[in-house]
């Protein structure tokens, strides 16, 4: 559902098949991947059948999000220059950092200027997957304007930490902490790593809970699969709903009666109380559960 970004799915950009078929997959963002999911012989044909693909078919129901290249390769200032000529949504930076984005956001200046394009439409999506990124994982989102969200990429850290990825995830627990932690700060979204093993929905479910309870805004997928299970878990339940509006309810009867402060059901209600409680209404009307 375009506006919310509870998925992010992954699709390889050198898939003719799979490039028709990712606006209807129900993911609230794809990712048409340029960089790990293409072979260096195939980088030039995969990029330009994702230019052809944005220009050709229809995802305006999905956020459009394209993973180019690292910039420091000679694939990556091709594939900005290319893909932004038609307008993506979100442009995807694997191995970010500050000085990466500050030229990035320069490059696509120029392009809108050049095209005609409103100034700042392209968003960035820094990936922070090395130790020097998470440790610098605020500065490299205040880096440029553009940025709208992160993404942990668990994979490519644990690699440069020299340490076993597992599927429990004790070892990016103080990652996960760091990334949304910064998110948070600078009011942008923070998108967790994807869960690699598509067969283990349970396992699936116990590892979303646990990056939404660290803070995590959504979550990056790898299968059409795996979806549903995401959505389930970034969505607020039956009851999550019912109290918030029980808790808005009460919030308005304590200001007609001249109220600061009242109770429901025995508890006093505060300021963090209610402002959960308009987030979990807000969103259960944009997801028609109200």
């Amino acid at each position: 559902m375009k506006g919310l970004r509870r998925t992010m799915l992954f699709m390889p950009g050198n898939n003719p098949g799979m490039l028709q078929n990712a606006p209807i997959l129900g993911a609230d963002s794809v990712i048409l991947d340029l960089e790990d999911a293409v072979s260096l012989t195939e980088k030039d044909s995969a990029r330009a059948l994702v230019k052809n693909a944005i220009s050709s078919l229809d995802y305006s129901k999905v956020e459009l999000v394209v993973r180019v290249n690292p910039l420091d390769t000679e694939y990556g200032p091709k594939d900005i220059k290319a893909i932004a000529s038609v307008k993506p949504d979100v442009l995807m930076i694997p191995k970010a950092t500050e000085k990466q984005l500050e030229d990035i956001d320069n490059m696509l200046c120029e392009i809108e200027k050049h095209s005609n394009f409103q100034k700042g439409n392209i968003k960035l999506f820094p990936i922070i997957e090395t130790a020097y990124a998470l440790e610098n994982v605020y500065r490299i989102i205040n880096s440029s304007k553009r940025v709208s969200g992160v993404l942990l990429g668990a994979e490519d850290l644990t690699s440069d930490f020299g340490i076993k990825r597992t599927k429990e995830g004790e070892e990016i627990f103080y990652a996960r902490n760091r990334v949304s932690t910064a998110c948070r700060a600078a009011r942008v979204d923070a998108i967790d790593t994807p869960f690699t093993d598509t067969n283990d929905y349970e396992g699936l479910k116990k590892d979303t809970s646990k990056a939404k309870s660290l803070g995590f805004t959504g979550k990056a997928s790898i299968n059409p699969r795996q979806i549903d299970t995401i959505h389930d878990v970034f969505s607020p339940t039956e009851e999550e709903v019912k109290h918030a509006l029980r808790v808005l309810k009460a919030r308005d009867e304590a200001k007609e009666k001249g109220l600061g402060v009242f109770s429901l059901d025995g508890k006093m209600v505060d300021a963090p109380v209610i402002n959960r409680a308009v987030t979990t209404s807000k969103l259960a009307k944009v997801l028609g559960l109200i």
